[in-house]
């Protein structure tokens, strides 16, 4: 590692896209401008750590500094199921690691969570609670019919018989998305992204996001937040109004995203990472969705004897559900956009 340099910057070298864009593998999130909507959209500071040798880029990390009402943290990187280092080799991953946990230990973070995609060993604790739901696509939708079968066929069909209607689309349906969303994130209570989140995503990457929206009677009833990269298509974010889920718009709103990842040309399918064996982790696997391991990588300030687990878990964290559910709607709305860019997502 003596030939190797580790510098941390604030803003990353002309070379850092194209580093990322040289890796088959390499998450679509580790990309520049995604990793400074951290910055532009909620004020957090961002920070580039880059491994050189004779000038050249042999690694990359971004790390994203979160203070809310949770604390002090950093996460590679917060909003999204992917990040970590990526790099020629897996001691310069390593050393990568190493200088942001220093850069975490400066800022006096409580922890830092690196959310890879495989393990790297080393003297890290690891997550490995989460997985993310990976379907591979077959050619047509006709085909992705035949494969799943009658009993999901006929629960996507149960909505045709209410004369929904899709729309496919960018930044002009983020209104119909956001209106079922927050209502969505209320009842799970959860606090909710501000708009100018996903208007920022879908403006800076309008060639690469989408939004599918489901119309009940004419209302926005789901819709599905669509990244496409590379061959795959992702859902990030995806919901459906509770009094429309037993109609089955909610297996129709699947139904449509997998069929516009098709057209798109994709071969895979992501879901979305599930915590292992839950409700929504057994509702992607009866689509044919196989579990990827996520291998979250953190260091704590203070290290706890017991498995680790994202701050804010436990009866404190089960009871400000409870009392989320219960706000009014525009309260809701109101206090979720003001601290959810500090919660660790």
């Amino acid at each position: 590692m003596s030939d190797v340099r580790i510098e941390v910057r604030e803003n990353p070298g002309e070379d850092w896209d194209s580093f990322v864009a040289g890796h088959a593998n390499a998450p679509v999130y580790l990309r520049s401008g995604w990793c400074q909507l951290a910055r532009d959209v909620f004020r957090h500071r961002v920070f580039f750590i880059e491994a050189r040798a004779d000038g050249q880029l042999q690694g990359v990390l971004p790390v994203v500094q979160q203070r809310g009402v949770l604390g002090n943290f950093a996460t590679s990187v917060p909003f999204f199921s992917y990040g970590g280092a990526l790099a020629h080799g897996d001691s310069v991953a390593l050393a990568l690691m190493q200088r942001a946990r220093e850069l975490a230990i400066g800022l006096r973070c409580s922890y830092l969570e690196l959310r890879d995609a495989r393990e790297y060993g080393g003297e890290w604790s690891v997550r490995t609670d989460k997985a993310s739901m990976v379907l591979a696509l077959p050619d047509s939708a006709e085909a992705l019919a035949k494969r799943l079968g009658s009993k999901l066929r006929s629960q996507v069909k149960r909505a045709d018989r209410e004369a929904v209607t899709v729309r496919r689309g960018g930044v002009e349906l983020l209104d119909a998305f956001y209106d079922v969303f927050t209502r969505n994130m209320r009842d799970l209570g959860t606090p909710v992204y501000p708009a100018r989140f996903f208007r920022a995503i879908l403006e800076r990457f309008a060639a690469d996001t989408e939004l599918v929206i489901i119309d009940l009677a004419g209302v926005p009833a789901a819709g599905g937040f669509l990244v496409h990269d590379r061959g795959t298509t992702e859902i990030p974010w995806a919901c459906c109004r509770g009094d429309a889920k037993p109609l089955g718009v909610n297996m129709k709103l699947y139904w449509e995203v997998l069929s516009a990842a098709i057209t798109r040309g994709s071969h895979h399918f992501d879901f979305g990472r599930s915590t292992i064996d839950s409700g929504p982790y057994k509702f992607k696997q009866q689509w044919g969705a196989e579990p990827r391991q996520l291998y979250w990588h953190r260091w704590e300030r203070r290290p706890r004897a017991a498995a680790v687990e994202p701050a804010g878990e436990g009866r404190l964290r089960r009871y400000a559900v409870a009392v989320w559910q219960r706000l009014p709607l525009p309260m809701a709305n109101m206090i979720g956009t003001r601290i959810s860019p500090g919660l660790p997502w």
